[in-house]
């Protein structure tokens, strides 16, 4: 992939020495060894001599956005987001809306903007002048760790979160010492099963929920999307088993079903109906999940966060707009019942009597 990008190459972080002389990743779980002038497997990351490189400390995408777009909804509804996507992806699915940004090396026939190098201390103040978060999303937030762990210890000493949307395609190591530098993170479960999601995404499922568990033990507000892929997960059983993951990993964990929409290799198959979203809904439900959201196809009550102990309406957002938030601390106005989220600046967890 050399010459691939117009970003620089420069000295990367996660690897370490192998016997025969090779130099190991271990950023993601494909781990790859690397001999002198070898790529990863992600395209984004390669080794020069006695180092590894890395083209992800820069960006492809610079604007600010609603955290609800991530999308992130019990964390700090509202919130504007000063979103990077450095380029790259540790994943290779057919129906990605970003191709040109997260298949660059990859696909040639997938040409993405030129990426242009980040200035993070800049980056974080000016997220703090205008009272916004850093987020990274679009490509694979994780390939660029380094990036962020700069973001963050920038951002973090001017109140500044840093969020990323996720594959949560990471080794245990890896999230030990990114889980401190972010605040949220949504994280996509697109299969039930490993050999559906290797035919998807070319690469295993189970890492992808270890970082879950990982990130909420180490204290990260964790939300999960699942996209209804045709013929991957948009069948009763994938939707329901994926729903018993996520319920497992709390009730209160928000998932977030999105709609398919064609395109790149999958541009002649049909968008996701919306009685099959009004479905999957029902059987997150029906895995006790308190907090099951569709952005769009449902309308506004699709949108809606409600009190799990009065049904009140807690939260209500505009498509990508006004968002009014009723939450009093993160209680109920009506009941006084706590719902879990980052509201403010702390997560709030319901006492445990709550979440059962």
């Amino acid at each position: 992939m050399d010459g691939a990008h117009d970003g620089e190459w420069q000295p990367a972080d996660f690897y370490r020495p192998v016997e025969g002389g090779g130099l190991q990743c271990t950023l993601c779980p494909f781990r790859c060894r690397l001999r002198d002038g070898d790529t990863g497997a992600c395209k984004v990351r390669r080794r020069q001599g006695d180092r590894v490189l890395t083209v992800t400390r820069a960006t492809t995408v610079e604007h600010l956005a609603p955290v609800e777009r991530k999308p992130l909804y019990h964390f700090r509804p509202g919130l504007q987001l000063l979103t990077l996507a450095p380029p790259g992806c540790s994943f290779r699915c057919d129906y990605c809306v970003n191709f040109r940004l997260s298949q660059y090396g990859r696909d040639p026939g997938a040409p993405a903007a030129p990426a242009r190098e980040t200035d993070p201390a800049l980056l974080a103040r000016t997220a703090a002048e205008r009272g916004a978060g850093l987020a990274l999303s679009y490509s694979e937030p994780s390939l660029a760790a380094e990036l962020t762990l700069e973001l963050a210890a920038q951002a973090k000493p001017l109140g500044v979160p840093v969020v990323w949307k996720s594959n949560g395609f990471l080794t245990p190591e890896a999230v030990d010492r990114l889980a401190p530098a972010l605040a949220a993170v949504n994280v996509d479960v697109k299969a039930a099963d490993e050999h559906e999601h290797r035919a998807l995404t070319g690469a295993p499922l189970a890492p992808v929920l270890d970082t879950l568990r990982l990130l909420k033990d180490r204290g990260v507000w964790v939300e999960v999307s699942t996209p209804l892929v045709p013929g991957t997960s948009d069948t009763d059983e994938q939707l329901a088993r994926i729903a018993e993951f996520v319920a497992g990993l709390g009730r209160d964990t928000p998932w977030h079903l999105l709609r398919f929409t064609p395109t790149y290799r999958m541009d002649r198959h049909r968008p996701t109906p919306p009685e099959r979203l009004r479905r999957a809904v029902a059987l997150g439900r029906t895995a006790g999940l308190r907090y099951v959201y569709v952005e769009r196809a449902l309308g506004a009550e699709g949108r809606t966060t409600h009190c799990p102990g009065c049904g009140a309406e807690a939260v209500t957002r505009e498509l990508w707009g006004r968002v009014d938030n009723r939450l009093r601390d993160g209680a109920c106005p009506r009941c006084g019942e706590r719902l879990a989220g980052a509201w403010g600046a702390r997560i709030v967890e319901p006492p445990a009597a709550q979440r059962t």
